[in-house]
């Protein structure tokens, strides 16, 4: 029955995209984010059926043969989406590992891809709403069920079941932990200002709710990464409030009462963030950085994907058992080989060198700096409310999310997650629709009086 619902809205789905092409991107959001061949038992998991490459032809091919092409544009960073792409097809050939890094290939060239592909089809607000949306209910069906097995008591490191039985990808913990730290704001922005569910007393209820489980992902998985995504996401959204003191008296007193209701197991882990030589599995992180430095500086140009199964060391944990006066500290040494590199900036070093990380980094600060950009485009505009618009609210919402990705990046391998590039996607479309829908009336401010009337705005 399961199998016959996820396919059923899949088809749905597709025959729909005949009368709307669009609604093919929107399908490959959802199947590229939920997976849902792997949520089903039946005939939906049978590898035969490839339901993201059919979705991935449909939007190609419905783009290129069905749609407008009116307002799409080819910006910068698609194109350091496609020079990067460019570069892990060549670093893949020279792979120490070259099983290990075709696989990883196989998904990685779709995400990126996809991702120099999206803007060219959100040409107007509507489709970048409706992109948005989807992204956030798609990641809100993780986050929900996670929520709901926490609260029901079925939480804890690694033993979290979400949809599916395994704990890879944006089902494994950390990473869903910060993709649903992530989504907060843009669940936000579309209860403030959305126009496809537009916002009234239903529409909060259910944000409220979907952030409640987002942020009950990281205490259902005991992800450290999540509780540090929490806590940038809480400070960096105090530029945007507008009461701040008030914002943060009231986060500060929703912390302390949470506190007593968070399980001991949670708590423990917790207190193991500041200590990394008291934690194996931190322990081994830093190990592992230090080796993939050393190997950066032999292999400049990167080892390809998977170049982390090559390396091998040995540390030293610390533990400290009593109390008072009769603390001991017990040393044990660990040897390890074959570990991840547990941080997507050593990730990229490690399998892209110098060269790729550089690209990579520029690729991110570049959003981030053009969504500050807009920011100060918009939030000037006092007269007219300009903080108030939709671009100033999208562009913080996708700023903050993109914050607390990078932040969590640091702590875990999500370089070339499909996420990531669907917020770089985003941040692309939105930069060409300001530039595209606010040049025509920069340039009639522009005229002397009397010049001729302003040429009206294009429709969103």
């Amino acid at each position: 029955m399961l199998d016959l619902a996820l396919l059923g809205f899949i088809a749905l789905m597709l025959v729909l995209g005949l009368k709307r092409p669009f609604l093919w991107v929107l399908t490959y959001i959802y199947i590229d984010l939920v997976m849902p061949q792997k949520i089903g038992w039946g005939i939906i998991t049978s590898p035969s059926l490839k339901l993201s490459l059919i979705a991935f032809v449909a939007a190609f091919a419905g783009w290129l043969l069905l749609d407008s092409k009116k307002g799409s544009r080819f910006t910068a960073r698609q194109g350091m989406i496609v020079v990067l792409l460019l570069w892990c097809l060549m670093t893949t050939f020279g792979a120490q590992f070259q099983e290990e890094a075709w696989l990883k290939w196989d998904w990685v060239w779709k995400a990126l891809v996809f991702a120099a592909f999206l803007p060219l089809t959100l040409r107007t607000r509507l489709r970048i709403e409706a992109a948005v949306l989807f992204i956030v209910l798609a990641v809100g069906t993780i986050a929900i069920n996670g929520g709901l097995k926490t609260v029901g008591g079925g939480g804890g490191y690694g033993t979290l079941r979400l949809l599916v039985n395994e704990n890879s990808g944006i089902y494994e913990g950390s990473i869903i932990s910060t993709v649903a730290i992530a989504i907060i704001p843009l669940a936000l922005w579309l209860a403030r200002h959305g126009t496809i569910f537009k916002p009234d007393w239903r529409v909060w209820t259910f944000t409220a709710g979907l952030i409640f489980a987002c942020l009950l992902i990281p205490v259902g998985t005991s992800a450290r990464t999540g509780l540090v995504c929490a806590a940038v996401l809480g400070v960096i959204m105090m530029r945007s409030v507008r009461y701040r003191f008030v914002y943060a008296g009231a986060a500060s007193l929703a912390l302390l009462a949470a506190i007593p209701f968070l399980p001991a197991s949670f708590t423990e882990r917790m207190g193991t963030i500041t200590e990394h030589e008291g934690d194996q599995s931190a322990s081994t992180r830093v190990a592992v950085w230090k080796w993939t430095i050393d190997f950066a500086k032999e292999h400049p140009l990167g080892g390809g994907f998977d170049a982390y199964r090559s390396n091998s060391f040995t540390y030293q944990t610390r533990a400290v058992t009593g109390t008072g006066a009769s603390q001991t500290v017990e040393y044990q040494t660990v040897t390890e080989s074959g570990r991840a590199y547990h941080s997507s900036y050593f990730e990229l070093l490690g399998e892209q060198g110098y060269f790729g990380l550089g690209l990579w980094l520029v690729l991110n600060l570049l959003g981030l700096w053009h969504m500050e950009r807009l920011r100060w485009r918009f939030g000037k505009r006092s007269g007219r409310d300009g903080r108030k618009s939709w671009q100033w609210g999208l562009a913080t919402a996708l700023q903050q999310g993109h914050v607390v990705y990078l932040v969590g990046a640091a702590f875990v391998g999500i370089a070339y997650q499909p996420f990531l590039f669907m917020l770089i996607g985003l941040q692309c479309a939105l930069w060409s629709y300001v530039k595209r829908t606010e040049a025509p009336q920069n340039r009639a401010c522009s005229r002397p009086r009397g010049a001729g009337q302003a040429l009206p705005q294009p429709a969103e």
